[in-house]
């Protein structure tokens, strides 16, 4: 089973019945969290009750992005499963920020924390994030297992390093906040992600990161005046098999 399941689509704050990012990665078993903003625990522990996965990726420290690692952490700590340390892969003040939260338990004495940027090999992915402009040191990363890429931006603005994560991905997931002409050096409009998509020749293209109110039709019409391959918008509970 090969899959993407979306936990959260949401930019800054959650609307109301959804979740800020998070995404759950599964390769024939294998199973990968893609950032844990505000309301995704809940959803992954739908999927998997007792908080086991297999790996963590975050792509930066915002909190629309990370605070539900706090979460995983106590469920992992506090629940009545016993599990070895997985790889957390995250920039620096990810971890700093989180162990912020409260003395113990520290990140640290459940998960085997790597830094991002940088190339790690877990389990079937070899995973490559690279650094993307925002308001923070943040990545987006581009996970490889035999037969399947996947790339994911995180937050971004316009960068070369995009057309490189999403390199003839098998679904490239995009961050979509602004809409029309609005543009930032921190973030991207829908017709940004849908140009960086064809820059990459990605198979297929995932919106999401959507500001709370936004009507995500006009996202996924304006992606497809810039991409002529297929456009999927990231829906909390959306299944996409890879």
């Amino acid at each position: 089973m090969r899959r993407v399941t979306v936990l959260g689509s949401c930019a800054a704050w959650p609307e109301p019945g959804r979740a800020c990012s998070g995404f759950l990665v599964e390769y024939d078993g294998f199973r990968v969290v893609l950032d844990l903003g505000f309301g995704t625990l809940p959803r992954l522990l739908e999927l998997r009750p007792s908080g086991d996965v297999d790996a963590v990726v975050v792509t930066h420290a915002h909190s629309d992005h990370c605070v539900d690692l706090n979460g995983l952490l106590r469920v992992r700590h506090y629940g009545d499963a016993a599990f070895e340390p997985v790889p957390l892969l995250c920039p620096d003040d990810v971890a700093r920020l989180v162990d912020s939260m409260e003395p113990e338990p520290r990140l640290a004495d459940l998960f085997d924390v790597r830094a991002l940027p940088g190339e790690y090999r877990v389990g079937p992915f070899l995973v490559h994030a690279l650094t993307l402009p925002h308001h923070v040191p943040a990545v987006g990363v581009r996970l490889l297992a035999p037969g399947l890429t996947v790339a994911y931006t995180g937050d971004t603005g316009p960068h070369e390093n995009l057309a490189v994560l999403g390199d003839r991905a098998d679904l490239f997931v995009v961050e979509a906040t602004h809409q029309g002409e609005q543009t930032s050096e921190h973030l991207l409009c829908a017709r940004e992600a849908g140009r960086w998509a064809t820059r990459a020749r990605a198979r297929r293209l995932m919106l999401t990161h959507f500001w709370p109110g936004a009507d995500r039709a006009v996202s996924r019409e304006e992606a497809g005046e810039t991409f002529d391959g297929e456009i999927l918008v990231a829906d909390e509970g959306l299944v996409v098999e890879l």
